[in-house]
């Protein structure tokens, strides 16, 4: 079974709610899943977890407020993780054009300078088309989980 971290990041709580669904949902299964809401540098550090990012986009394509110090640290530090899994589910609106998703992206870029190893296509959620992200989200774990 899988060890996850999952990193929020939130602005409205679309986010923090698939997170926490996808943690309800896999414990069960016997899979360990963490819900960082306010992560940090640390929680990463003690570990070998699967990285589950799992953030909306503000703004103009950028990181929310609760996941940003996490992000500038990750950029800053660029504390090394040869190998270590991660994915991404952003949360965005399609409105917004060049930047839709951008959190998501930045994230990404961000796990790959530390030498993180990406699993499966990011999971691209519109607010335009879907209503209910954890519904999207959680056949894209259940298929993520099989490649970690």
């Amino acid at each position: 079974m899988a060890a996850i971290r999952i990193l929020t990041g939130s602005v409205y709580g679309g986010a923090l709610l698939t997170a926490r669904r996808i943690k309800q949902e896999l414990e069960p299964e016997g899979h360990t899943v963490t819900v960082l809401e306010n992560p940090t540098l640390a929680d990463i550090s003690d570990n070998h977890d699967a990285l589950l990012v799992c953030t909306s986009t503000t703004g103009q394509g950028e990181v929310p407020a609760n996941l940003l110090p996490f992000y500038l640290d990750l950029r800053e530090q660029l504390p090394q993780q040869p190998g270590r899994p991660f994915g991404v589910i952003v949360l965005g609106d399609s409105s917004y054009g060049d930047t839709f998703c951008g959190a998501g992206d930045l994230m990404e870029e961000a796990l790959y300078e530390t030498g993180a190893r990406k699993v499966g296509d990011t999971l691209r959620i519109d607010a335009l088309e879907t209503l209910e992200p954890e519904a999207e989200a959680l056949p894209w774990v259940r298929n993520w989980i099989n490649g970690i």
